[in-house]
């Protein structure tokens, strides 16, 4: 395994030299970051294996805390696999970075709102990018093994920043709509996918916050505001 390791990081930095002398190189470290984890890419009717955690990436909500439409089919996705029993917590992780605006807790309000207890469900406050999202899993939370649930556009990416931080990773597609801004968030993904190969390879990019470890199969009230308790 660790000569198979060192095999496929060999393999990136080849193309990370060939991307500083071919315009070509670009397009490959996309194309790494798209299709190194696509044997881990599942769909919703599939037969998904069963992992501990599943983690939830933020996005958009309202000024009033309504997720947007790609945030509730994320969490819908991920609430489908708690109550089929394939999780048994939910890591929930996003954008808290100011009172007004709170990604994290309008996903707990919601989760909540449809059963599942404040017990099983884990706030990451500092989920500002979706590297930090899954390194934090691996060493705040210290995650083993886990479900992402997000969009097919940001699924490979995802999973493939979970799998570099040591989470054995799997993903699940969250599409249930067509999304307006679609086709735009298809573009910037490209430019994310380079990004996350420089960032793992190249970069050594470290998630903004970490902090003191809350695992995961401990207690989620740790990661509560205290008036999410009330």
């Amino acid at each position: 395994m660790a000569g198979s390791s060192r095999g496929l990081r060999a393999a990136a930095i080849g193309i990370l030299v060939a991307s500083l002398t071919a315009g070509g190189g670009v397009l490959a470290m996309a194309l790494w970051v798209r299709y190194r984890p696509a044997p881990f890419l599942f769909e919703p009717g599939d037969a998904i294996p069963e992992r501990f955690v599943a983690i939830v990436p933020g996005a958009r909500v309202s000024p009033g805390g309504q997720p947007s439409q790609s945030l509730e089919d994320r969490l819908q996705a991920a609430l489908e696999l708690y109550r089929s029993g394939r999780v048994k917590k939910l890591l929930v992780s996003g954008d808290h970075h100011a009172p007004e605006y709170d990604e994290v807790n309008a996903m707990q309000r919601w989760l909540r709102e449809r059963g599942v207890p404040d017990a099983d469900v884990f706030l990451d406050h500092a989920g500002i990018r979706t590297l930090d999202t899954m390194v934090r899993a691996s060493r705040v939370f210290q995650v083993r093994d886990a479900i992402v649930c997000t969009q097919r556009y940001h699924l490979p990416r995802a999973v493939f920043l979970a799998r570099e931080a040591g989470i054995d990773a799997i993903g699940v597609a969250a599409d249930r709509h067509e999304y307006v801004k679609a086709r735009l968030d298809a573009a910037r993904e490209f430019a994310a996918r380079i990004r996350a190969f420089l960032d793992v390879y190249l970069l050594g990019t470290q998630p903004r916050h970490l902090g003191a470890p809350i695992p995961i199969d401990g207690d989620a009230t740790r990661t509560h505001d205290r008036w999410t308790e009330d």
